[in-house]
């Protein structure tokens, strides 16, 4: 029997090592795993995906479902990617965003302004805002209510950030409001009490992407 494949994408500024941890939980669990590395800060969220999709190529002419595990900008990167890839959608399985800004982050909208700041962290950083130029808002009016792969969505609702707290009228993790990772047409939905910035490393929050890839929901 083919194991399924699960594609980690770390988020922005992180690399595939940020990723071990859950990496080795899934192996564990008799999963293929990709973990997958990009330089997230050298390049357009469109330049990014298209570097990855050069990686990933190769993999995607086995057997076994594939799916993915994303954190944060990872999200953004899978969503383009489901727009503009060559995928075979016969062996898409599911998908797990971490703490997706799935409708931008306030955080951008404000440190965009600071001087150095948006050239230190790269293109895909200023395309992640809630302006008319945000991409995961653009993302939003091509998907169709039902997504090319099932996906779940786990938010944090604990910041260890507290001095961008007045940025959000809400629940947040610190980077992206519980509200703003939403996705139109997911499965299932979870709010943990967990950081943006290591929610990967949460026992809970493995646990159930581990049942979300068997099952298709959460626990």
């Amino acid at each position: 029997m083919t194991a399924d494949t699960v594609v980690l994408l770390h988020g922005l500024g992180r690399s595939p090592w940020a990723m071990n941890g859950l990496a080795g939980y899934l192996r564990r669990q008799e999963f293929t795993v990709l973990n997958q590395g990009y330089a997230s800060r050298q390049g357009s969220i469109a330049g990014l995906c298209q570097q990855i999709l050069n990686d990933l190529k190769p993999h995607f002419s086995g057997l076994g479902k594939i799916h993915f595990v994303t954190h944060s900008l990872g999200g953004i990167l899978l969503r383009y990617g489901l727009q503009s890839w060559d995928l075979p959608v016969a062996r898409l399985g599911r998908a797990v965003m971490l703490a997706p800004p799935t409708q931008g982050s306030e955080v951008v909208d404000v440190l965009r302004w600071i001087p150095f700041l948006p050239k230190l962290m790269g293109p895909s950083f200023l395309q992640l805002g809630t302006d008319q130029n945000s991409v995961p808002i653009q993302l939003m009016q091509l998907e169709k209510a039902e997504l090319a792969l099932e996906v779940g969505v786990i938010a944090g609702r604990k910041s260890y950030e507290p001095w961008f707290a007045p940025l959000f009228g809400g629940e947040n993790d610190g980077k992206v409001s519980v509200a703003r990772s939403r996705l139109p047409g997911m499965r299932d939905f979870r709010v943990l009490d967990v950081g943006h910035t290591f929610i990967m490393n949460d026992k809970k929050v493995r646990q159930h992407i581990l049942h979300f890839l068997q099952h298709g929901h959460f626990i």
